[in-house]
């Protein structure tokens, strides 16, 4: 049965919603002011039709676009996008009762995502690869991806098919990540069992014929033909199999820069949920960098790439789960400023030592605009000030959003 709503607003992940008499319904593809007949499914509809459109939208530029769930606004006008995304993040902050202003929101996407990760599935005695429809379990076949790097967009899925092929006698699903470097294609296979010597020296050879750099089984590297590198700023770095990246090579970039300026002049600084070094290794070319990150294998990345690199500041490196062990205050009171960039989680435990310290610096970057928003709010009540807000957006396309905020702690002023 179908219903015909009016769209009266848009949600935090992009959904169009309608007030009805029976309560909200949120339209997945819908924009406000829209007339469109759904199929109702609790709060939630199905888009059929749009019978009345609104002048934001737009013909989306990917075929796959409203069967796929990777991407979420490719039918909406730049500029309403980008205010749409604007107010999500200053709707967030207000919630969290942080009313400073944010800076305009700066496109990251450059030349597409550095890496995507498809699925491979074996219903009956086909083959499906592609992405997840939008709350499903159900794969969207693709043949090309619009919005990755263009090294990625049909060779990724090819890739994954051939995989696919070899891999099929076991009918286990599979998650294929495809990481776009500098010297190739960085493949990790996910989902798996252990592999016997055969199979093992199947997919050696397979790595030669689809000229990969690397072919690894759940991070287990199962060949490298050549170190799948990727370029941070004068350094060189090998990460380790299926390690964290920004999702472009552009947001990277724009966070590192927001980071090092931001700290301009500090002596030392600390780099905390590191990752191989993105912030580090930039950082370093002006202060000493205590690097911290759970990962040991990211952590003996980043020293390697610090030794490669001429004429760096020191670099120190620490494998720490800051979550567990955050660092205390005689550790922190000895930075000139911290830099941070949590997982979606945030870093709520880390938030809490600093907002005791005397640290006069904080750089808080995220990729959750309500952790972020958590997470100053716990340094503003230990007596920071937010000075800077910029909305960085590498996730184009999706209701994501990266920030960076810049806190500072005011100067107490000595009695004489």
């Amino acid at each position: 049965m179908s219903d015909e709503v009016t769209i009266n607003r848009l949600g935090a992940k992009g959904d169009g919603i309608a007030e009805t008499a029976s309560g909200q319904v949120f339209v997945p593809f819908a924009l406000p002011g829209e007339t469109v007949t759904i199929e109702r499914d609790g709060t939630r509809g199905r888009l059929l039709d749009v019978a009345m459109a609104s002048p934001e939208r737009i013909e989306p530029f990917c075929p796959y676009f409203g069967e796929c769930g990777g991407c979420a606004t490719q039918h909406m006008r730049e500029d309403f996008y980008r205010r749409w995304k604007q107010d999500v993040l200053n709707t967030t902050l207000r919630h969290a009762r942080l009313e400073q202003e944010t800076q305009p929101l700066i496109d990251a996407h450059g030349e597409g995502r550095q890496r995507v990760t498809l699925h491979v599935r074996f219903p009956e005695r086909g083959m499906h690869v592609g992405f997840m429809a939008s709350r499903s379990h159900h794969v969207v076949e693709i043949d090309h991806c619009p919005i990755v790097v263009p090294s990625l967009q049909r060779e990724a899925p090819r890739v994954a098919r051939v995989i696919g092929e070899r891999l099929k006698a076991s009918r286990k699903p599979l998650d294929i990540q495809l990481t776009a470097t500098e010297t190739g294609l960085d493949v990790d296979i996910r989902g798996h069992g252990p592999l016997n010597d055969r199979k093992r020296f199947e997919l050696i050879e397979l790595a030669g014929e689809l000229d990969l750099s690397r072919l690894s089984l759940h991070g287990d590297v199962i060949v490298e033909r050549r170190p799948p590198a990727i370029a941070m700023h004068r350094s060189s770095v090998v990460p380790p199999a299926g390690s964290f990246l920004q999702a472009t090579k552009l947001g990277e970039e724009t966070l590192a820069r927001l980071a090092v300026e931001a700290c301009d002049g500090a002596k030392r600084v600390a780099d905390l949920f590191s990752g191989c070094g993105s912030f580090a290794l930039r950082l370093a070319e002006r202060s000493e960098v205590h690097a911290v990150e759970t990962d040991k294998a990211s952590m003996t990345a980043l020293d390697k790439a610090a030794r490669a690199t001429p004429n760096l500041r020191r670099i120190i490196t620490e494998a720490r789960d800051l979550y567990r062990r955050p660092l205390l205050l005689p550790e922190l009171n000895a930075f000139d400023a911290v830099v941070m960039d949590p997982p979606r989680a945030g870093a709520e435990a880390q938030a809490k030592q600093l907002a005791s310290s005397k640290v006069p610096l904080i750089v808080s970057v995220s990729c959750d605009t309500a952790t972020f928003a958590r997470d100053a709010a716990i340094l503003i009540a230990g007596g920071y000030s937010l000075e800077r807000i910029v909305p960085v957006d590498q996730f184009k396309y999706s209701a994501h959003l990266e920030v960076v905020g810049i806190l500072k702690r005011a100067k107490v002023k000595k009695r004489r």
